[in-house]
């Protein structure tokens, strides 16, 4: 209520000593406030810098794991592709094996012609061919006068005791060839009983 409107109350007088220690109590109570203030803010500022700081090191923990996957990714890729590229290697080897038969052939029919030129180019071509063949890493199986290895060798005939040891290889019917500790085709050899 205003006391304009109600003439009959009387104002009360404030005595000068009564508002000082009331603006006193303020200001301490506004003092007592602003510390809390204060303690209430730094808390919070000190979270949102705590999320800031996990919400970074998850962001980087997430970059790292999706670095890692990704090295793996680039290595795993890079052994099927060399797996794929040497698999490849040795079936154009298997496939040609058949034409460096011939061509040894060649060779040894070339030996008993007349023609010298004729010679000349089978030996050639040849000798190209092994090239070729030493250069991918392609070795004979030629084990002859060993023992019997049915890794390397398939027997299909079988010798007499007076070709060689009992359960040695006495003669390479056709060569075998491996790349590296791969068999590209097996030797067909004939081997001593035992």
């Amino acid at each position: 209520m205003n006391p304009k409107e109600n003439p009959q109350e009387p104002i009360p007088e404030k005595e000068p000593n009564q508002e000082a220690p009331a603006e006193e109590n303020a200001e301490a109570v506004e003092a007592e406030a602003a510390p809390q203030e204060k303690e209430e803010t730094a808390p919070k500022g000190k979270t949102e810098l705590e999320a800031a700081e996990e919400k970074a090191a998850e962001y980087l923990a997430m970059a790292q794991r999706i670095q890692a996957d990704f090295e793996n990714f680039r290595r795993r890729n890079e052994s099927v592709r060399a797996d794929s590229f040497a698999e490849g290697k040795r079936e154009v080897a298997t496939v040609m094996l058949p034409v460096l038969d011939n061509l040894e052939r060649a060779a040894d029919a070339a030996e008993k012609a007349a023609d010298e030129a004729m010679k000349s180019g089978v030996s050639l071509v040849l000798k190209q061919m092994r090239d070729v063949y030493q250069k991918l890493g392609v070795e004979p199986i030629d084990r002859q006068g060993e023992k019997f290895d049915p890794n390397l060798e398939n027997a299909i005939l079988q010798g007499t005791e007076e070709e060689g040891e009992p359960g040695t290889v006495c003669q390479v019917l056709q060569k075998g060839y491996r790349m590296g500790d791969r068999v590209l085709r097996h030797a067909m050899v004939k081997v001593v009983p035992e």
